[in-house]
């Protein structure tokens, strides 16, 4: 779904452990590509429902793997560099319009797996300091992806206090 303005409908996906660690996935064909899963919304899917699809097909995890921390409250928007764009396309998609989900893995992490498409979006991935992401997004994600972690750290270190006591 492109909105009018045209920015493509999305949910990015933050998945943490127990110990406030972050899932980072490498995708195909470039060994320094790393970014949190993300997907499109489809036109009969709410935000969850999209947002549960992706974790699957992207992570192989499901809904009995994860519990929902909080979802920003706001759109968050960037622009895909114009070389990006895919102008033959109508309606032109200028960048992602995205709410994220900060999601707490609860099921084990060996549920963790990239089969369940015919193009898997990551070949690896590790556990990250929080932060971390900032430093190695590429740059015209970098702004959505800071304010993403900003509004949801604080909902993450409740989960992760909560889980000490």
């Amino acid at each position: 779904m492109i909105d009018r303005r045209g920015y493509r409908l999305n949910v990015g996906i933050i998945i943490a452990n127990k110990e406030g660690k972050l899932f980072w996935g490498r995708r195909p064909g470039h060994k320094d590509a790393w970014q949190f899963p993300q997907g499109g919304v489809n036109n009969y899917e709410t935000l969850e429902e999209t947002m549960l699809r992706e974790l699957n097909e992207e992570v192989g995890l499901n809904p009995e793997d994860i519990e929902i921390v909080g979802v920003t409250r706001r759109w968050l928007y960037y622009q895909l560099p114009y070389r990006m764009r895919r102008h033959h396309q109508q309606p032109l998609c200028i960048g992602q319009k995205q709410k994220w989900f900060l999601l707490m893995l609860v099921g084990d992490e060996k549920n963790i797996h990239f089969e369940n498409t015919e193009k898997p979006e990551f070949t690896d991935w590790c556990w990250v300091d929080y932060w971390h992401p900032l430093e190695k997004v590429i740059s015209f994600k970098h702004g959505v992806y800071q304010r993403a972690l900003k509004e949801l750290e604080p909902l993450l270190e409740k989960e992760v206090n909560k889980e000490r006591q």
